[in-house]
């Protein structure tokens, strides 16, 4: 019987690649045809092309025993609130529909530092500012235990996409509830750090 690794912890997922089990670009694959396949809306924007780069740029890395930090090939996906250089982030807003940031958010620019490959963008309420996920760019993200009920919000897409395994790890943000809530919801666990010990420019 074959494993399923997108449905394995991000610890499991980076230990099978770092014991030569299955590559990065093999398992952002597996990721990739998982929510491409989902019904639930939660990753709302996909950054295939620079992703299998990344994840191929980890592979020759480990080949050479050279990875570069704790997340390297890991795929994960990224709350459509922060900002990813040359990839599209709205916060679910219209008036950033067409918004496409030159900087990484400082968060996400650690996240790639440390080796992590970025395969999309999970939904969120415009401006973050609802306890449910819906929006008039990308419309309703749906729980993934049952389909006419709320993920939560704002990490409603976040929460979403990790119960559902379209990625092992998501960067989300909480001022009011919103990884507390959504966590909740989906049955998964979230971590809303300290105040101040992420940053939180961009």
């Amino acid at each position: 019987m074959s494993t399923n690794y997108v449905h394995l912890p991000a610890h499991t997922q980076l230990n099978a690649m770092q014991q030569g089990v299955i590559s990065s670009r093999g398992l952002l694959d597996l990721h990739l045809e998982q929510i491409q396949a989902s019904t639930l809306n939660a990753v709302v924007t996909l950054d295939i092309e620079a992703a299998q780069r990344a994840a191929d740029a980890s592979d020759v890395r480990r080949a050479r025993g050279a990875a570069v930090g704790a997340l390297d090939g890991l795929p994960l996906t990224i709350k459509d609130s922060f900002e990813t250089a040359g990839l599209r982030t709205t916060c679910g807003a219209e008036d950033l529909h067409h918004h496409i940031p030159e900087r990484d958010a400082d968060a996400v620019a650690r996240l790639r530092h440390a080796g992590a490959v970025i395969m999309g963008k999970t939904n969120v309420p415009a401006y973050c500012q609802d306890l449910h996920t819906d929006n008039a760019i990308f419309g309703a993200t749906r729980n993934p235990h049952d389909h006419t009920l709320t993920p939560g919000g704002s990490s409603g897409g976040a929460a979403a996409a990790v119960a559902a395994a379209l990625t092992p790890l998501e960067l989300g943000s909480d001022l009011a509830g919103s990884l507390r809530l959504p966590a909740h919801y989906c049955g998964v666990y979230a971590l809303r750090p300290t105040q101040g010990l992420v940053p939180a420019r961009g």
